[in-house]
């Protein structure tokens, strides 16, 4: 069970609203997330690092309270061991010069030096515990805070699957009709018409797409995105992804060339994968002018088969490589909305490359182009057994 940010009462993974307070509970998480700061803590001033003579009295100013010599056969003392030093040039120890002077008794001053020694363990061993509650009461604030947020994502996860799920329904059925009246089933249409309709069908495919991306984020946020590890024919994989991207660059006037080692195998899942050489596919048309060109390049080497997704495209600076896999970044500037998109697609791709244990190697440079690859375990199909 979760609980709701707004009133703390139990909630369940599937409620949109909190049954106690009906806030609603995605977007209550939101704002409490942007609240959530683990506690700061500064050292008071009797907590700052310590001498030893902080934690027990030098044993001068001891054997004075005492009153074992006065603060006059001290000083006395001091000046006599100064002048030692500068004769022998090695200091002698302050109880040393106190008994050759015959102010104090041997027997008084290994006294109060034991005194001493025990009274300094006892401080070290109280300063120790304290330090140690206090990183425990340290520790324990970060897990409660980790926690928390750790249900607030939770909550807004769930959020954002259950609203995409809620728009994919009525979306299917409109792209459901519009595909109707493309095809002419409810009649024939003028070319204007025609030409709407195909517009409606684009707008619409763009609109699935991005709400398949919300829901597979929604997933994989919370771990729920299962990895079926498998046998897989990279022919089978490659050409479904290239089947959706061939349209979306003739539409842009983008060329698009593959070279692709034929009957290779992986293991890995193939429907994941597939996914991912698709959006990787789908973001170098995107962002590549009309009259430039996108490469599909697949080859093995070494017991591994590489895949490689590159562009001509607008390239990526140095400084915005690694945020690009940052959940919602938009590469262009907030400004600019010219290539639309959630800033999901390479965030899904490199979760799903992470379950497979494998890195996503970015090569890009502004103006010029950009080159995604990534290499997975090279295997091969499993015979059927022998009758």
């Amino acid at each position: 069970m979760l609980r709701c940010p707004n009133c703390d009462a139990e909630v369940s993974i599937e409620e949109r609203y909190c049954p106690q307070c009906g806030v609603h509970l995605g977007m209550a998480a939101a704002m409490a997330e942007r609240k959530l700061r683990v506690p700061e803590q500064s050292p008071a001033p009797e907590e700052a690092p310590f001498a030893l003579e902080a934690l027990v009295p030098r044993l001068g100013e001891r054997l004075v309270q005492e009153g074992l010599i006065t603060p006059a056969q001290l000083e006395q003392a001091l000046a006599h061991q100064r002048e030692l030093a500068e004769k022998q040039g090695t200091p002698k120890r302050l109880g040393q010069v106190l008994v050759e002077l015959g102010f104090i008794s041997r027997e008084d001053l290994d006294r109060v030096v034991a005194e001493q020694i025990a009274q300094l363990h006892e401080a070290l061993y109280q300063a120790n515990a304290k330090l140690e509650q206090k990183v425990q009461e340290r520790t324990r604030q970060l897990q409660d805070a980790l926690e928390r947020l750790s249900e607030l994502q939770r909550l807004k996860a769930n959020f954002i699957a259950n609203i995409s799920h809620e728009l994919r329904t009525p979306l299917t059925h409109l792209i459901g009709y519009l595909d109707l009246l493309g095809d002419g089933f409810l009649g024939d249409l003028n070319p204007d018409q025609a030409k709407a309709i195909e517009v409606m069908q684009r707008s619409a495919d763009r609109l699935y797409r991005l709400i398949e991306d919300l829901i597979s984020f929604s997933l994989l946020s919370r771990g729920e995105l299962v990895i079926r590890m498998a046998p897989t024919l990279v022919d089978s994989v490659v050409e479904r992804a290239v089947e959706v991207i061939k349209p979306r660059a003739h539409a842009k006037s983008v060329t698009f060339s593959t070279d692709v080692q034929q009957g290779l195998w992986v293991f890995a899942d193939g429907e994941k994968i597939g996914w991912v050489l698709q959006h990787l596919l789908d973001n170098a048309v995107k962002f590549t002018p009309a009259g430039g060109q996108v490469w599909l390049r697949v080859w093995s080497d070494d017991g591994r088969v590489y895949f490689s997704v590159e562009d001509t495209g607008i390239g990526i600076s140095q400084e915005d490589i690694d945020k690009i896999f940052e959940p919602f970044f938009q590469l262009e500037d907030s400004g600019s909305r010219r290539y639309g998109g959630t800033g999901l697609g390479l965030a899904l791709v490199k979760q799903i490359l992470d379950a497979h244990k494998v890195d996503l190697e970015v090569w890009s440079e502004v103006g010029k182009g950009s080159r995604f690859s990534f290499s997975l375990p090279e295997t091969w199909p499993q015979e059927d057994p022998a009758p």
